[in-house]
């Protein structure tokens, strides 16, 4: 047999609670309060919330330069 195996996609979004472990170290509470107040991108299909990781690595790059722009 010569299958070829596909790599699996990475995923474009994760879970509110997943994103602030990962990036911040935060609960899942925590992460829900944060994406409340908007301090991350977040994307609504119904009621799920889902973190665009691509719009979010952005956020977080454009706030790092405005840090060290001054």
């Amino acid at each position: 047999m010569n299958e070829k195996r596909e790599a699996k996609p990475s995923p474009k979004t994760m879970s509110v609670p997943e994103f602030g472990r990962l990036y911040f170290d935060m609960s899942a509470p925590a992460s829900y309060a944060a994406a409340h107040r908007g301090d991350f991108p977040v994307i609504r299909i119904g009621k799920l919330m889902r973190v665009p990781i691509v719009a979010a690595e952005a956020m977080m790059l454009a706030a790092g330069r405005k840090d060290n722009a001054g």
